[in-house]
Formats: structure tokens, C-alpha cells, sequence
């Protein structure tokens, strides 16, 4: 996909969304339609379709990034718990083909169902 058809590329370029942290390589930003309050998406700067073409050092540092993002929401939001979620590729559900993390705080009895049951 080129840059200039990707949404997560014109909201780097742009700033066109609620930002919530921002470095030299990686932008944090409240979703549209965000599954719980705090849910927040970690993504690069640089175009990168999803897990599989991204350059490992950028991964790391996205990587870095996120954990430190769940750290605070996790004392912001007093959740007990965190989920760090990708989908690379349309049959996983990826939405956007802009590599992002979902970071999605957690409490019990959130209503929110993220994995199959049984599935171990």
C-alpha cells in the first residue's frame, strides 16, 4: 500500500489524531472506537505493512514503547491487567495495513472476551 492511501501514515503527517505520546519513531494515539477507556495504538512513523516487514531494531524500540505505555495505563486506569495485541494479514483481522500495537487495559469484569475459549 503506498503511504499516501494509508490512514495511520496521513495521521503521522498530519497529527490528525489524540495524541498520547510521540517520539522521533513512534507515534501513540487514542483510536476512534476505542473496545474500553485507555485503549491506545503504538505504531511507527515509517511505514511498515505489519510484524513481518518491519526492521527488528524499529520492532524493539515499538516494542519498548508499548510496555512502557501499558506501564502507565495500568496505574491510570487501576486495570489489573493489559493486553498487547497485533494481526498481521488479512486473515488475522488486521484492519489498517500499518504495523500497530493495540494496548488495551484490563479490569475484571470489563465485558471484553479477546481470546477463545479453551484454546491451550
Amino acid at each position: 500500500m503506498s503511504r499516501n492511501k494509508c490512514i495511520f501514515c496521513s495521521i503521522v503527517e498530519t497529527s490528525s489524531a489524540e495524541i498520547f505520546y510521540e517520539d522521533e519513531k513512534t507515534l501513540a494515539i487514542k483510536p476512534l472506537h476505542p473496545v474500553i477507556e485507555g485503549h491506545i495504538l503504538v505504531l511507527p512513523k515509517q511505514h511498515f505493512e505489519n510484524i513481518l516487514d518491519i526492521n527488528t531494531d524499529l520492532l524493539l524500540h515499538i516494542t519498548d514503547v508499548a510496555q512502557s505505555i501499558a506501564r502507565k495505563l495500568i496505574l491510570d486506569t487501576n486495570a489489573t491487567g493489559i493486553n498487547v495485541l497485533h494481526a498481521a494479514g488479512k486473515d488475522a483481522q488486521q484492519s489498517v495495513s500499518h504495523f500497530h500495537y493495540h494496548i488495551v487495559p484490563r479490569l475484571s469484569g470489563d465485558g471484553l472476551d479477546l481470546w477463545l475459549k479453551n484454546n491451550l
